[in-house]
Parts: structure tokens; C-alpha cells; sequence
């Protein structure tokens, strides 16, 4: 079973930044570079949403275009980390934030990810 912890969460004003981490597991994550890793957010009283997406080289990357130009998605496979870089924030990002991995090539749709984290909140203040 593949374990997922994101962190770097918190209150920050519009037009402000935060960096998210989401570290796997050593004991249940020993082919880290294999899978395609995402990050989804959900908002109070909304459905989870894609973010942003990353494949297993880190040569692609792939984001909602709420976010685009605004947020970037990095990973270093050494660490097990995947990072989403998140720039002028905006009230409408107030949400929880989750990564998740799966197998294979990309895709924005929750359903098709294997693993998910716990979630980090994020607030931006207007």
C-alpha cells in the first residue's frame, strides 16, 4: 500500500503563495518514479477538482486552467516528492488540496488514482 502525506498548508493573503510537499512512504513506495502524480482540490460544498498532474520522468506537466500560469507542479523522485508551487493565490483556491498517484500515463479524473493523501488545507484571505 502506497502512503502519501502532504504538508505546507496554511492561511495566506490574496495574492500570496504557498508551496505544497507530498512525501510517499519509503516502506510502501519503493517505485516512486513509476507512477504519474496529481494533485485535486476540494472545496466546501464542492465535488474534488483536478489541479495539476505531473508524469513519472517529470518532462510533462498538465493543469487545470483555473490554476495555469499561476501554479507549477514539480517532482524529484530521489526525495519520493511531488511539490505544487502556488503563486498569486486567489480566495477562490480555498480548499483542501490532496495528491494522489496512479500507474500509468496522466489523467485529470479522480477515479482513475490509486493512492491519495490526507489532504492539506489552504485558505486565501481576501
Amino acid at each position: 500500500q502506497v502512503q502519501l502525506v502532504e504538508s505546507g498548508g496554511g492561511l495566506v493573503q490574496a495574492g500570496g503563495s504557498l508551496r505544497l510537499s507530498c512525501a510517499a512512504s519509503e516502506r510502501t513506495f519503493s517505485s516512486f518514479s513509476s507512477y504519474a502524480m496529481g494533485w485535486f482540490r476540494q472545496a466546501p460544498g464542492k465535488e474534488r477538482e483536478f489541479v495539476a498532474a505531473i508524469t513519472w520522468s517529470g518532462s510533462s506537466t498538465y493543469y487545470a486552467d483555473s490554476v495555469k500560469g499561476r501554479f507549477t507542479i514539480s517532482r524529484d523522485n530521489a526525495k519520493k516528492t511531488v511539490y505544487l508551487q502556488m503563486n498569486s493565490l486567489k480566495p477562490e483556491d480555498t480548499a483542501v488540496y490532496y495528491c494522489a498517484a496512479r500507474r500509468g500515463s496522466y489523467t485529470k479524473y479522480v477515479r482513475d488514482y490509486d493512492y491519495w493523501g490526507q489532504g492539506t488545507q489552504v485558505t486565501v484571505s481576501s
